[in-house]
């Protein structure tokens, strides 16, 4: 499976249409960010693991989460979950700033690492508990939590700027993705959808 046949048949049969989104999936190496024993799948149509119990979401999966940020080229975005750093990359190529918090030290240190030699100057990566958001470089425009919780934590919910978009996988079994956008005090939900995620850590 070809990057391109990736973005055909998984993502754009499916419904994702953002140009913006479509163009960074093309761009970013899915391989480098898979161990080596799966680089021969990393385009195909599910999650992988990465290690230290984690995975690499599907594709079709981080092109949903992503267009549903509504990205634009001056955002800046807080992600909870680096992981590998996959989502990182393409969140970087779509927005001004990535603030990514990664509970494992080793995956974070790993994934700063691989973000920094694919030239992503603009992207941070701290080790921390993702349930506590990442203030001191607050308000965000965007937020995207790549791990499912069991509530939406507050204070990812304070740190989102007035109108910002939150995407967060919710739940313990029947977990939905939520699609939420703030106003004031008031948290709209915009949509959702059936996933499964790994469960969001804490330190």
């Amino acid at each position: 499976m070809t990057r391109e046949r990736m973005i055909d048949e998984q993502i754009r049969r499916r419904d994702v249409r953002d140009a913006r989104v479509l163009a960074a999936l093309a761009k970013v190496p899915r391989e480098r960010f898979v161990p080596e024993t799966s680089r021969h799948e990393a385009y195909e149509d599910h999650p992988l693991p990465i290690g230290h119990g984690q995975t690499i979401s599907q594709p079709y999966i981080v092109a949903f989460m992503t267009e549903a940020l509504r990205l634009q080229p001056s955002h800046r975005v807080l992600e909870i979950g680096t992981g590998c750093g996959y989502q990182t990359a393409v969140l970087a190529e779509l927005s001004r700033e990535v603030y990514s918090v990664e509970v494992i030290p080793a995956l974070a240190d790993e994934a700063r690492i691989r973000l920094a030699t694919l030239g992503y100057g603009n992207v941070h990566v701290r080790t921390g508990d993702g349930h506590q958001g990442w203030s001191e470089h607050g308000p965000y425009d965007r937020i995207l939590v790549a791990a499912a919780a069991e509530s939406v934590p507050p204070p990812l919910v304070e740190q989102l700027a007035d109108t910002g978009i939150l995407v967060i996988p919710v739940g313990a079994w029947n977990q939905e993705l939520r699609i939420l956008q703030k106003h004031g005090a008031r948290v709209d939900l915009l949509g959702t959808l059936g996933v499964r995620f790994v469960p969001l850590v804490r330190s």
